[in-house]
């Protein structure tokens, strides 16, 4: 069972519109193809019942309405009026699972309880519900209280229920106490549909769903992302590969491609990025960085696990920084289409590490425009721009110092513009002017990113040029667009 749009929704700052609900649904029924999902809990607000509506309007016309669970609470049936306009019929009802939670938070005993969970759950079957019961804090009842827990259960298997979920609410279980007291419950109550419900507070939520599963649990329930209360719920898309991966005698029909999508859709709706290494779906867990990987990626797949990233719908990656190695460089030019020799292959590689040093970002796209770049300096360097300071204030013009090396002598000249870049071209002006030295006329000037690519990508300047009627370009690179300028600039005034 899929508990984003409910247990996931309790995430700080997270609230899912009816549209974007009912949008997960249909994915998470239909191209996921999870078993249930929990949409929300009872009386919350107006536009949870529009939501949970919506929802039970769709799965109805599609068969998929006991797929559909709404989360109720001991409530003298209000709950079930609300699932009744909602036009849900299964309930998940929340009730006391330890006996700390009973005696200090709702002041009853454990009769008590039971007789208004008896009389909702004759009320429901009156209404055709189907029932299924949380027994919160059930992890802190099997630790400090199990007499309590038994008795529960006990009662439960005389009522007219389809699944006892067991929530370790507060993520506090290690993973032999899960597989310990799922297993002493499974034992003794065999006629039982056990389901878990994992936190992550320990980090240990995976763990923990493989231990329920050996233990013998019948259903598990998992989220997109993780997301949920504090640190989340045992996350789905781990959990899925470590069934498929490591528990053979256990089968699920989930769909891995469709993780990945789902994955970016909720991140999309929630504002709440994934982490680059969060296993299965960041950014970075089918990325090598390291030159010696993608070497061994090329003799034999040699770095390659059963964690293939073609399972989940992406592709492997090969970072472009100062861990790059030639290898690394080649798989992104055999995506690409691009083919060097060795002497210029190097020269990239020099360059991209150059890059990596100065923590500037490099991707695949960027690739062409380096190259580009590193092909372009065949040329013996006589002048160098040594310096620069450029300014740029509020109600003032941009001005530019520069300092630069013509035939190993330097000179200096500051100027103001219109913009930074044409401030640089006063004062390098001035210097040729000062050395009866005469500079082309700048024709054309064009700035581009790599498709795609963010704000803090690499830029690259095209600049045009004509001296005495011949033209010719120039090009630059730096994720700065006035310093790409400026390196374009530079190798003008080498080419002249």
């Amino acid at each position: 069972m899929d508990t984003t749009l409910r247990d996931g929704e309790q995430t700080s700052g997270v609230s899912f519109s009816a549209s974007e609900k009912l949008t997960l649904a249909k994915l998470l029924l239909e191209e996921l193809k999870v078993d249930r999902i929990e949409v929300a809990s009872a009386r919350v607000s107006e536009g949870e019942l529009q939501a949970v509506q919506q929802i039970t309007e769709w799965a109805k016309a599609h068969n998929y309405l006991d797929k559909i669970e709404v989360l109720t609470f001991v409530d003298s049936g209000v709950s079930l009026d609300w699932m009744e306009k909602a036009g849900a019929i299964s309930q998940n009802l929340l009730t006391k699972g330890s006996l700390n939670h009973l005696t200090h938070q709702l002041k009853k005993t454990p009769e008590q309880h039971f007789a208004e969970i008896a009389e909702i759950f004759k009320a429901a079957s009156e209404k055709g519900i189907i029932n299924n019961i949380y027994l919160e804090d059930w992890s802190n009842g099997m630790r400090n209280s199990k007499e309590y827990v038994f008795q529960f259960l006990d009662f439960l298997i005389t009522q007219p229920i389809k699944r006892v979920l067991l929530p370790d609410t507060l993520g506090i279980l290690t993973h032999t106490e899960t597989s310990e007291f799922i297993s002493e419950i499974v034992q003794k109550y065999p006629q039982l549909h056990i389901d878990f419900h994992g936190h992550n507070d320990y980090d240990l939520g995976v763990a923990n769903v493989m231990e329920a599963i050996k233990a013998g649990c019948h259903g598990l329930h998992l989220t997109i992302n993780g997301m949920g209360e504090r640190a989340g719920n045992a996350p789905m898309a781990s959990a899925i590969a470590v069934i498929n991966d490591f528990l053979p005698d256990v089968k699920i029909n989930l769909n891995e491609k469709a993780l990945y999508k789902v994955s970016k859709l909720v991140s999309a709706f929630t504002g709440i990025s994934i982490p680059a290494n969060k296993p299965i779906v960041g950014d970075n867990v089918f990325t090598q960085t390291a030159g010696i990987h993608a070497d061994g990626d090329s003799k034999k797949n040699l770095y390659f696990s059963d964690l293939m990233p073609e399972r989940f719908g992406r592709k492997r990656k090969y970072a472009l920084g100062k861990m790059s190695g030639k290898a690394n460089i080649q798989k992104n030019l055999q995506e690409l289409g691009l083919t060097l020799n060795d002497d210029e292959l190097k020269k990239v590689t020099a360059r991209i590490i150059e890059l990596g040093d100065k923590k500037e970002r490099v991707t695949k796209d960027d690739l062409p425009y380096i190259i580009s770049d590193v092909l372009d300096t065949d040329y013996q360097q006589k002048v160098f721009v040594k310096s620069y300071v450029l300014t740029h204030s509020k109600g003032l013009r941009p001005s530019t110092t520069l300092s630069l090396e013509i035939d190993g002598k330097t000179f200096e000249e500051n100027a103001s513009g219109d913009g930074q870049y044409d401030a640089f071209m006063n004062a390098l002006r001035k210097i040729y002017k000062a050395q009866n030295l005469v500079l082309p006329r700048l024709t054309d000037y064009a700035v581009r990113i790599p498709p795609g690519s963010a704000s803090d990508a690499l830029c690259e300047t095209v600049i045009t040029w004509d001296l005495d009627g011949k033209e010719f370009t120039s090009r630059g690179l730096d994720s700065d667009q006035t310093v790409s300028a400026i390196k374009a600039t530079e190798k003008m005034l080498n080419l002249i």
